[in-house]
């Protein structure tokens, strides 16, 4: 079985190659984990972002979820920042939109906006909580990928039905053959590996730190909206994917920039 391991932008080029070299020592079969070093991925053109956040706004806005006034802030306005603001740049509040790096947007990828976080890299933001809203449109997903330190739920909020695939991992980070037990809406139930759960509107599961998760729109029903609320989300370092991938992925500037994407802000 494939190991899963941190692909995290704040580690140095030689800091990533120790982990992996360590991780290969451990499992002499994975040589893929050597890939991501050298991957040549397609950045993802700026105008696809501008368009994405557009359509996110629209589906919010159909669905009646309001967003906060600096969810409508242009690319200018923040240009001269401001220390009132530390805590959207700090935390990393705001649009977020990426393809992780596949060069494949529209199938693997996402589009969201983070209404509030916490983060232990800065003094002075003791919150312990986070909350997303994502964007679903069909055949759309994210990596799947899991977290050592963030409990989330993950909240169908509008729209369409979302499907939730879950696994869990044994103690070598890989994907375990057992069963596991989440909550549906506080009830608990039992779900094998790879074993689906159907969210509609208004439903809403709890995964536990260390579960393989993978979550998208069912086919047939249209764009929906799901929401996370977790602890503290921390996207530099604890994300865990199966697959080489980039959480933030290289930009190809095509376009003017509409919207600063929340790990972009320009800085005091």
């Amino acid at each position: 079985m494939p190991t899963f391991t941190r692909f995290a932008s704040s580690h140095s080029t030689k800091a990533k190659l120790h982990e992996i070299r360590i991780k290969h020592q451990r499992h002499c079969r994975r040589d893929w984990l050597f890939y991501n070093l050298k991957m040549k991925s397609t950045p993802l053109k700026r105008s696809v972002i501008n368009r994405s956040i557009e359509e996110a706004k629209a589906a919010f806005q159909q669905f009646g979820i309001h967003l906060p006034p600096f969810a409508f802030r242009q690319a200018q306005e923040w240009e001269q920042p401001s220390a009132d603001a530390d805590e959207i740049r700090d935390c990393m509040l705001g649009w977020d939109a990426t393809d992780f790096g596949s060069g494949r947007f529209e199938q693997i990828g996402r589009t969201l906006f983070t209404l509030r976080n916490g983060t232990s890299r800065k003094p002075g933001y003791p919150k312990v909580y986070a909350e997303k809203l994502l964007f679903d449109p069909e055949g759309q997903r994210a990596p799947a990928h899991f977290h050592h330190a963030k409990m989330e739920d993950i909240c169908c909020r509008a729209g369409g039905n979302i499907l939730v695939q879950l696994t869990g991992v044994n103690a070598e980070d890989a994907p375990s053959d057992q069963p596991i037990f989440a909550k549906v809406d506080g009830v608990r139930v039992q779900v094998e590996p790879r074993g689906i759960i159907r969210l509609r509107p208004g439903m809403s599961v709890c995964i536990p730190p260390r579960t393989i998760h993978q979550f998208w729109a069912e086919e047939g029903c249209g764009i929906a909206v799901s929401s996370e609320v977790s602890s503290v989300c921390d996207d530099w370092s604890d994300n865990f994917f199966l697959e080489p991938a980039e959480r933030f992925p290289k930009i190809e500037e095509d376009a003017a920039r509409t919207h600063y994407l929340c790990h972009e802000y320009p800085t005091l």
